[in-house]
């Protein structure tokens, strides 16, 4: 006979609980308090014209060969930066086995680096504040916008580019300056990077933080409440917020949490993608000038470059690449009740630059100028029926940037649109599923399931104060 299992008793201190339900109620209750203890919400957009005020921002457009350390290689046309890091567009071609099978050439961005988005919190007065910033993005139309404590590359905070210390970097990278509240690998815009990541993390600070001029604390409440403002809070707060622990209230769903992840498996299975880097140069359908990359039919975005000056910032000035879509995107979810409980639906979406095929995006997420030429059954599912919403259905709407560092205007109107059994049934179709918010903040503990769209909507959602 085996041997009897036996366990050697250890002191009452070594296990601890698996699950910190605590953490989830102080950030509730950091939502439901829209008073600040140390900055109000309605002098934040004082303090915010002074920090725009205290540096000098600029940016300009510029031909590509006044880049400066960046040139296209002779025998791919790869834009590449001299040092062989920060990040490289080059091309690539993917291939959709479905059952009307497709495939597309495209400009991508291979950044193989993890970056950290990381926000500081501390409790002042009992109640969870997160240390936001100022920061200034080349790529956002107003330039200056409300940042993670962090929002760094490798290259940014190992000093490649030889520029100043990344502020409070420490207690995102130094065992023992924090507690971690969350930590976990997000995917970037799958349309427009390739497997790209980045940490995702709340740490919570042990002892005082002294607080620099371009930085505020704030209550998740007041950060709610800019998140109604157009472009105010960047996509990198807005995706760390939604990894933030959030107690579940509803006590069902229409879909279990088991028939869920068995649907997004059997989801990622049916489709067969295939991803190839090719030669930026041999891309059909897409053009090179002395000033941008474009596509044939002036549709998606093209490639430009720019001349920044940014005072605030590790590094005053610089040139760089950047993506430029044409026009505003939008992304909404459509919402029910279900028996009482509040339901949004998703879309398994497939993004050339995905690490797994599929990850969970909003119910619509398109750029309505790429489709303007498409008419009835030719245009995406829902987009006609989001853009038709008149304002009784509509529970949250607001104009967020995108990545504001490697994206020039790109900026997306994100929507909560009510349904009905009409517009949107149950049966969703292939491809859809709804969802609790609950379920989705579930799957966001754990990396490429929810993708960067759907994760703003996630925060939005909680700002509406609909998530309940």
């Amino acid at each position: 006979m085996p041997a009897p299992f036996v366990t050697t008793a250890v002191g009452p201190t070594a296990l601890q609980p698996r699950e910190d339900a605590a953490t989830a109620h102080r950030m509730a209750r950091s939502a439901a308090s829209t008073t600040g203890a140390q900055l109000s919400t309605e002098a934040f957009s004082h303090w915010l014209r002074k920090r725009r005020s205290a540096h000098r921002f600029h940016v300009d457009r510029i031909p590509f060969d006044a880049l400066q350390g960046w040139s296209f290689e002779e025998d791919t046309g790869n834009l590449v930066h001299r040092s062989g890091r920060f990040f490289s567009v080059e091309g690539l071609h993917v291939t959709h086995e479905q059952a009307t099978p497709r495939q597309w050439h495209q400009p991508i961005i291979k950044q193989p680096e993890i970056g950290i988005l990381g926000i500081l919190v501390k409790e002042f007065d009992g109640v969870l504040h997160f240390l936001m910033q100022a920061k200034m993005e080349p790529g956002n139309r107003n330039l200056l916008q409300l940042s993670p404590t962090v929002q760094a590359t490798r290259s940014n905070y190992t000093k490649v580019h030889q520029g100043a210390d990344v502020k409070y970097i420490d207690y995102f990278v130094r065992p023992g300056k924090g507690r971690v509240l969350a930590d976990v690998l997000q995917s970037e815009h799958g349309s427009w990077f390739l497997h790209k990541s980045n940490r995702n993390m709340i740490v919570e600070a042990v002892g005082d933080v002294p607080l620099d001029e371009d930085f505020c604390w704030l209550t998740l409440g007041q950060i709610g409440q800019l998140l109604h403002r157009d472009n105010v809070v960047n996509m990198d707060s807005r995706t760390v917020l939604a990894c933030a622990p959030f107690p579940d209230t509803a006590t069902g769903a229409l879909h279990s949490d088991t028939e869920l992840l068995s649907w997004i498996t059997a989801e990622r299975s049916r489709h067969d993608v295939s991803t190839r880097r090719v030669p930026l140069d041999a891309l059909p359908g897409w053009q090179r000038s002395e000033e941008s990359i474009d596509h044939e039919h002036g549709r998606y975005f093209r490639v430009v470059a720019v001349s920044v000056q940014a005072g605030s910032r590790e590094v005053s000035g610089w040139t760089q690449p950047l993506f430029e879509p044409y026009g505003p995107g939008v992304a909404a979810f459509l919402t029910r009740r279900i028996d009482g409980a509040l339901h949004i639906l998703v879309h398994a979406r497939v993004e050339g630059g995905f690490l797994d095929t599929v990850e969970l995006g909003p119910t619509v997420q398109y750029t309505p100028h790429n489709y303007a030429h498409l008419y009835g059954d030719e245009r995406p599912a829902y987009l006609d029926e989001v853009l038709a919403a008149g304002p009784d259905r509509i529970h949250y709407e607001a104009l967020h940037s995108e990545e504001g560092g490697r994206f020039l205007n790109a900026e997306s109107r994100y929507l909560l649109v009510e349904a009905d059994e009409t517009t949107a049934p149950l049966d969703a179709p292939a491809g859809y599923r709804w969802v609790t918010p609950g379920q989705l903040t579930s799957l966001v503990r754990h990396g490429h399931y929810v993708n960067v769209q759907a994760r703003t909507l996630l925060a939005c959602l909680r700002a509406s104060g609909a998530a309940a």
